[in-house]
């Protein structure tokens, strides 16, 4: 038996007091939390505190609709069929000072129903008026034309509206003719102007980034999902630059235009596809390629000295394979002739799956295979896995409108697991979906103030509404579902039926009901596989109310409950749900380390016999967490479980153990079970030497770090957590030899950072030394930085945490000098470590001046646990 270590005698009583403190303080928060609800929910005219209202997004229109303008949504009179659209960006400033790009463009579009008006979108662009109007209208095919009698503009909803003195023709096709200017601002939206620094030089470059209605700044269109067409584009650009867009580039030539002389490029024409998908870049940069077969060319495009210190190879070796993985797991060819990539310096998004040019932060898409660290690596695989799984789910199918973004966000936030695993199998990187989409998305949806998965239309309709949705609901919840999915369905139904469903409907636009279908024929076709009810009626009590159960089982009765678990029990919701808060929740169970036959939970209550237990035998619940749900026990069965982690804890899988520590822990925040019951799942960790659990520990225990790091328990907390970690820092010493060697696994480098890190904040000897002495060697030899990539963002916080002013300015001075965005990321973020007052204020003063970066919010001074970030800011 390996060695065990207890808690001693103080130490536990230290903890008791903790235990009763942290459940009297979470009890005052309680209270006070609503007291709080309760001020803003008794207004007057509300009547009583018990009357009910939506979480509804209020409309912001501040005008009463009457007019066909007036709606956020397009009429449904006309389609369009293709555009033509010939753009110049303009990278010097004009004699006022701007920015700008000019164009034109024409639309051809067919007459649905009769109409005597034409609504398209349009938005901060200068029209030229042709003939006196904003516009110029042509029949097609011989088509006789009606007339414009006015055009004008409406800022509110976006439009150009055009008023003709007699109706289109239902069935005819007509074109539309608009040329246009726009200011090419560094707003980060629509054609936007990207500046950053290289090699003290300042550098401009013209970028776009439509989603989610941002391609009505750059040209007159109609501006929405299920409004397709296929587009021809023509970019203008200087000779030193090249131009990019969705398609092969068909015809470059040069040309002397206005008295320029410029280089005109062609594309060839796209798919049939949705405006937010459209990219344009004119930059000066440089690519690598490869030829995965011989219909396909894929490119990385970066700055020239990203290209030639080889930050773009990893991308370029990892892409080509996630390519071919998703042609074999949907069943389904790459429907484009290339997959250019790039790495732009200045991009709001994490990154952007713009149908054949994919844009992507630096962070997002460049390696260095000397400076940058495995959790780099890891992210920059885990987001190319999940844009181009948009290049077939989201794409090549396309949400009808962004009421069901959740279902193209929370596919590909599911699936990227699956091809970043495919690119990397060593890495098991398929069991992180439990910590950076369940548990994470578990926080959120724990809220009274929650939403639905799916909501309708009408609830949706302006572009701050449809912002909105861009959320971790729709990306984390959606993938969580999702896989529950999958799960219960099996992986060959599941891709049997979504194989099907994208073969449907290529090119086309559907609602999530589309998929269900699809799924049910494949169930159906499927004689092996048996569900409670139809995939419809089982998927619906996940997305049309929000919120999750905890499934309570008894093992002395088998009694199961569920309940919509919130994590202020005394909160009040206010959303209705028709299905009263009851979900069909699938339960895979396992019952002393023997897998038991799939339950389903239809109830809010029933009895399984089988669930009971006696004598040594216990039981789990949710196995791997593939469900989506938290579990309760009886305190025997908890108890069982806990001795089971103290004796074999590896009787249970990685995310099992998990799964104890988080749900524990949140129960007990929600006042379902006792704060000492969440601590003793803790006991075990000196035993634990994986990732996963110690991730999942240290992020709740960072709500009591954080809680009590100023009051007289703090010692008792701090001496605990000491003796937990200890074993685990000593255990890095060992196999990598005395901090010389990097841990051969992919998530013990990932745990290495923990060990080191919160052995250091709790005072483990020999730490904060080892952390001062890298740092120092470095300060000393800025040329050659001895401390590993991986260990950079936990030894820069603590370092300047520990040390002072001299520390800070080292880090400034290595800030400024970077030329790897992520390393220029881990200095701006360990500036923010410090303890010093005003050395803070130099960090949003001086890092947030500093050309070339756009700041972020500082974190809090010395981040305690440092781990990958899967998604640091939103992907799409």
């Amino acid at each position: 038996m390996g060695k065990v270590y207890y808690i001693s005698k103080n130490v536990g009583i230290g903890l008791l007091v903790l235990t009763t403190i942290a459940l009297a303080t979470i009890i005052a928060l309680s209270i006070a939390y609503h007291k709080e609800k309760s001020k803003t929910r008794d207004k007057p005219g509300d009547g009583s505190p018990h009357s009910t209202t939506t979480m509804d997004t209020p409309s912001t229109t501040a005008f009463v609709q009457k007019e066909p303008w007036d709606y956020y949504r397009l009429p449904d009179t006309l389609v369009p069929v293709c555009y033509n659209v010939t753009l110049w960006p303009w990278l010097k400033s004009n004699a006022d000072g701007l920015f700008i790009f000019t164009g034109h463009s024409s639309v051809v579009f067919k007459c649905v129903k009769e109409t005597d008006l034409i609504i398209i979108h349009c938005n901060k662009l200068n029209l030229t008026k042709v003939y006196g109007h904003h516009a110029h209208l042509r029949g097609l095919d011989d088509t006789a034309v009606p007339s414009i009698q006015k055009s004008w503009l409406v800022m509110k909803t976006e439009y150009l509206v055009i008023q003709l003195r007699s109706r289109l023709i239902v069935g005819a096709s007509y074109e539309l003719y608009t040329i246009f200017q726009g200011e090419l601002a560094d707003d980060l939206e629509g054609f936007y102007r990207s500046e950053y620094i290289e090699d003290g030089v300042k550098k401009v470059a013209a970028a776009s980034q439509m989603q989610a209605t941002y391609a009505r700044k750059t040209f007159p269109c109609f501006d929405e999902p299920a409004m397709k067409a296929v587009f021809y584009v023509t970019i203008i650009h200087d000779r030193n630059t090249v131009a990019l867009s969705n398609g092969r580039e068909i015809d470059t030539k040069d040309a002397v235009i206005e008295g320029f002389p410029v280089r005109v490029t062609a594309f060839e024409r796209t798919e049939r596809m949705s405006t937010y998908l459209l990219a344009f870049i004119v930059c000066d940069f440089v690519n690598i390629q490869s030829t995965p077969n011989s219909r396909l060319l894929v490119r990385i495009w970066a700055r020239r000295k990203a290209i030639d210190d080889r930050q773009g190879d990893y991308a370029l070796n990892v892409t080509g394979p996630i390519l071919q993985f998703y042609e074999r797991y949907y069943n389904v060819a790459y429907p484009l002739s290339k997959s250019d990539q790039i790495a732009l310096p200045d991009f709001n998004p994490g990154a952007m799956e713009n149908w054949g040019l994919v844009t992507y932060r630096e962070t997002a898409l460049l390696y260095d295979p000397f400076l940058s660290s495995t959790g780099n690596k890891q992210r920059v695989t885990a987001i190319i896995s999940h844009e181009l799984a948009h290049m077939w789910f989201g794409n090549l199918v396309t949400m009808k409108w962004w009421n069901d973004l959740w279902l193209n966000e929370g596919f590909a936030s599911y699936v990227e697991y699956l091809g970043a695993d495919f690119a990397e199998p060593t890495w098991n990187i398929k069991d992180q979906i439990v910590l950076y989409d369940v548990h994470k998305v578990f926080a959120v949806d724990a809220l009274a103030s929650s939403h639905p998965l799916s909501r309708r239309e009408d609830e949706v309709n302006d572009s701050a509404q449809i912002t909105e949705m861009f959320n971790t609901i729709s990306y984390s919840k959606g993938a969580a579902v999702l896989r529950m999915l999958s799960e219960f369905l099996t992986e060959p139904v599941f891709t049997k039926g979504l194989s099907s469903y994208l073969n449907t409907f290529a090119f086309k636009n559907t609602v999530y009901t589309d998929l269900w279908d699809h799924l049910q024929q494949a169930v159906e076709n499927t004689p092996d596989i048996h569900i409670p009810d139809t995939v419809h009626s089982i998927m619906n009590h996940w997305t049309l109310q929000m919120g999750f159960p905890v499934v309570t089982i008894d093992t002395r009765t088998g009694s199961v409950t569920q309940n919509h678990f919130l994590l202020d029990p005394d909160s009040v919701v206010d959303r209705p749900s028709q299905f009263n808060y009851t979900w069909f929740v699938p339960i895979k169970w396992m019952k002393t380390e023997v897998e038991q036959e799939q339950y389903w939970l239809l109830h809010k209550t029933d009895i399984n016999s089988e669930m009971r237990v006696s004598g040594e035998e216990w039981l789990l619940a949710n196995i791997n967490v593939s469900g989506y749900f938290r579990v309760n026990y009886d305190p025997s069965n908890w108890e069982r479980l806990l001795s089971l982690l103290d004796t074999n804890h590896k009787a249970l899988s990685v995310m099992n153990r998990a799964q104890i520590i988080d749900d524990a822990f949140n129960l007990a925040r929600a006042k379902i079970i006792n704060t000492t019951l969440a601590l003793k799942t803790t006991k075990y960790l000196s035993k634990e030497r994986d990732y996963i659990p110690w991730q999942t520990a240290l992020r709740n225990l960072n709500f009591y770090i954080l809680m009590f790091d100023r009051s007289e328990v703090y010692g008792s907390l701090q001496a605990y957590l000491k003796k937990q970690i200890q074993p685990l820092f000593e255990h890095f010493k060992t196999i990598t030899a005395n901090w010389t060697k990097i841990p051969a696994e992919h998530t013990d480098q990932y745990n290495q950072i923990n060990a080191i890190g919160m052995a250091c904040s709790m005072g483990v000897q020999g730490c904060r030394e080892l952390i001062k002495s890298w740092y120092r060697q470095w300060m000393e030899n800025p040329h050659h930085n001895p401390i590993h990539p991986n260990l950079k963002s936990t030894v820069y916080c603590s370092a300047i945490a520990f040390g002072g002013v001299e520390e800070w300015d080292f880090a400034w001075m290595m800030f400024k000098n970077a030329t790897l965005a992520s390393e220029a990321s881990r200095l701006r973020a360990a500036m923010s470590c410090t303890k010093i007052p005003w050395l803070l204020n130099r960090v949003t003063v001086d890092a947030g001046t500093y050309p070339g970066y756009r700041w972020g919010t500082p974190r809090k001074h010395c981040q305690r646990i440092v781990g990958p970030h899967k998604r640091q800011t939103t992907t799409h």
